[in-house]
């Protein structure tokens, strides 16, 4: 009986060792397999355009609760019928250092970072236009340090299998510019009534200055600030580095 006491308590140890092993190793294989599920969607992006965004289907599941046939203002168009001064100016607005971070602006992180601290609370994240397309595949609009930190892996991901141009590419492709519209097609077309590869310097420095709060501008399209920024942003996109 000794022996028996002595052999189950035995069993229930490693047992519990057992259960304390995947406690521990459990989350950690959790996260590599999510880790591997985005950068196999990230390959997949490099030669085929996404159909959806993690953005688009969030924004239509909440346009379809007041109006069950909803749907997105959404058309591909490739890089080249994309006018430069859109281009220019999102990268003037955005990211100015896009052509030279591999996907992080760590000094941009710092400051938002510092900033954020003297709010007490997260208001800017420093996001590069890589960052913000990673944002809008895969994550949610939510702002959080782990939000951040996905991001950012996701970013790195991005870069170190897309050239710069392909994600300038998918990212004015499939960001948000207003209330159901998405990518730079649909919005040329709803705010101007042309084609994307048409917009003009000011147009395109308009939609461009929209990107932070693309709700919020479609609703107030006069503001005092949408205008100034408007304008500042057209004298600075022709010093914007294109991919």
């Amino acid at each position: 009986m000794a022996k028996k006491g002595i052999a189950g308590g035995a069993s229930g140890a490693s047992n519990k060792r057992r259960w304390i092993k995947w406690i521990f190793l459990g989350p950690i294989l959790a996260f590599i397999l999510l880790q591997l599920y985005f950068f196999v969607q990230v390959c997949w992006f490099v030669w085929f355009n996404p159909g959806s965004t993690s953005f688009m289907r969030q924004q239509l599941s909440e346009l379809r609760e007041k109006n069950p046939n909803a749907q997105l203002k959404h058309q591909w168009v490739p890089y080249d019928r994309i006018s430069n001064h859109l281009k220019r100016a999102v990268v003037a607005s955005e990211d100015a250092n896009f052509a030279d971070h591999p996907g992080v602006d760590f000094d941009a992180l710092e400051r938002a970072y510092n900033r954020n601290n003297r709010k007490h609370k997260v208001v800017g994240g420093g996001s590069t236009i890589t960052q913000q397309l990673a944002k809008n595949l895969f994550l949610s609009g939510s702002r959080s340090y782990l939000r951040k930190g996905q991001e950012m892996i996701i970013a790195f991901m991005l870069e170190s299998v897309m050239s710069k141009r392909r994600i300038l590419e998918v990212y004015l492709n499939v960001v948000e510019f207003g209330r159901g519209v998405f990518g730079a097609e649909a919005a040329a077309r709803y705010y101007f009534r042309t084609p994307a590869a048409n917009l003009a310097p000011a147009q395109a420095a308009r939609l461009a200055v929209m990107l932070p709060n693309p709700r919020y501008y479609d609703r107030h399209r006069s503001t005092n600030y949408l205008v100034k920024r408007t304008s500042l942003i057209q004298r600075r996109m022709g010093a914007a580095e294109l991919p």
